[in-house]
């Protein structure tokens, strides 16, 4: 039963390698407790990038070159949290202005309040507020 489950598994199985120079995204989605480039949850980003490979460490980790932006979080990463990067530029997260502090929390910041509104139920009423964040460029 164990060689046969193996088998099966071993089928949709498949090495990734990559090599010196290739560019790959980096996956952040396991990355538990941060808020990850100003969205949460479902909405935030599950790969950032794209890095270049520097060097291949050991026979499952590469070390990639990471901006200043990141400077904080380690530049060695495990093959299966990377992906290979299929060069469409709107799968780029721009890492412009983000910030992140020692503890490797993402830290966002309200600019402004653009807007104020009540929604008002039966026997509610819930305040409404668009804030524009540090996280993105223009309003959001």
């Amino acid at each position: 039963a164990r060689s046969r489950q193996k088998s099966y598994a071993d089928k949709r199985r498949k090495p990734l390698e990559f090599k010196v120079g290739n560019r790959v995204l980096l996956k952040v989605s396991s990355w538990k407790g941060v808020v990850r480039f100003g969205k949460k949850g479902k909405l935030a980003p599950w790969y950032v990038g794209p890095f270049e490979i520097v060097e291949y460490v050991g026979s499952v980790a590469y070390r990639l070159k990471l901006p200043q932006e990141l400077s904080c979080v380690h530049d060695t990463f495990y093959v299966s949290n990377l992906k290979k990067y299929l060069a469409k530029p709107d799968v780029q997260v721009p890492l412009d202005e983000i910030e992140i502090d020692e503890n490797l929390h993402f830290v966002e910041e309200p600019i402004e309040i653009i807007e104020r509104d009540v929604k008002k139920l039966k026997r509610r009423r819930i305040p409404l507020v668009k804030v524009c964040w540090n996280s993105r460029q223009g309003a959001e």
